[in-house]
């Protein structure tokens, strides 16, 4: 069982001998991928305009399962790209080692994770999963269409944090950029547990009394951060690691991500205090059913503002 899931995962001759390509792998140009986050802005604020015009705030959208299924859908990619690029990230380790030897760059695979060698082309095992990845981005933006449809919203946050995951996983690819393995392992273990969480609530059965989804972001945002110094010190004082162009670039988009995450986090446990103390001068009785409403309320928003 083992051996076919790794042969199907990080052997099968298309891993094998995949090669990004502006020719041969979709969506690779630079101009499908400005269209495409045009269109997407383009279609999310017309959408949002209309029913803005149309409908009062209060009213919702019924879309029926398809939140549901779009978040197992999400969940269930993102197990496959975390499994299949671990399976292809240990097997690019074992064929690779020999050509460590020559860069002096790196030494360990704990190395080669933050930081590629010198002349690293976008091919093979790992960069299929990374394509497969900047593919799976697409799936997410459907999530900004439901968010207007069923509560109305839409934040600044929400476009450009969807708008620049896109372009950052294509740069990955572009620019066989260091760290997107790892950054990659990350962000799918994160959403598959997410995205798993979603479908979980989505179903009807009960919700964290705590905003899960902010903090599995957290956890994620510190990840990245202390991998970045990682990779900043192999770059320094080993050689050089590759597509740290396009990881500068990345890293400034990331820092704006960043602050504005945080203004929202802030924002949040501001507002969730406000509640409390809000509950605090009501009596006993009402206090407990209206702490029990806003505590769900609570959660429920921090996960339809957050992406």
């Amino acid at each position: 069982m083992m051996q076919s899931l790794k042969y199907w995962l990080a052997e099968h001759p298309s891993i094998v001998n995949f090669r990004w390509s502006h020719t041969q792998s979709f969506g690779s140009t630079w101009s499908f991928l400005f269209a495409a986050i045009a269109v997407y802005i383009v279609a999310v604020i017309t959408l949002h305009s209309f029913l803005s015009l149309i409908l009062s705030k209060s009213r919702r959208i019924p879309l029926g399962p398809i939140p549901a299924i779009h978040s197992l859908c999400v969940s269930l990619i993102s197990a496959v790209i975390f499994v299949g690029i671990l399976y292809s990230a240990a097997a690019e380790i074992r064929d690779t080692r020999w050509f460590w030897r020559r860069t002096k760059t790196i030494s360990t695979p704990f190395q080669w994770f933050l930081c590629f060698p010198l002349g690293t082309r976008p091919s093979g095992r790992v960069f299929f999963w990374s394509y497969v990845f900047y593919l799976s981005r697409f799936l997410h933006l459907f999530r900004t269409f439901f968010t207007i449809l069923r509560h109305r919203k839409l934040t600044f946050f929400h476009l450009f944090n969807q708008s620049i995951l896109l372009w950052m996983s294509f740069l990955w690819l572009e620019f066989s950029q260091s760290f997107q393995v790892l950054a990659i392992l990350l962000a799918t273990l994160l959403y598959s547990v997410v995205y798993g969480y979603r479908f979980w609530t989505a179903i009807g059965l009960p919700s964290a009394c705590f905003p899960f989804v902010v903090n599995c972001q957290v956890v994620l945002l510190a990840c990245n951060l202390i991998s970045h110094f990682g990779v900043i010190f192999l770059h320094f004082l080993k050689g050089g690691c590759n597509g740290m162009g396009a990881w500068g670039f990345n890293s400034v988009l990331n820092g704006v991500i960043l602050i504005l995450f945080l203004n929202f986090y802030v924002k949040m446990h501001l507002r969730k205090k406000n509640v409390e103390d809000i509950d605090g001068n009501s009596n006993s009785s009402s206090s407990s059913s209206s702490s029990a409403s806003s505590s769900t309320h609570g959660c429920s928003r921090s996960d339809i503002k957050f992406e």
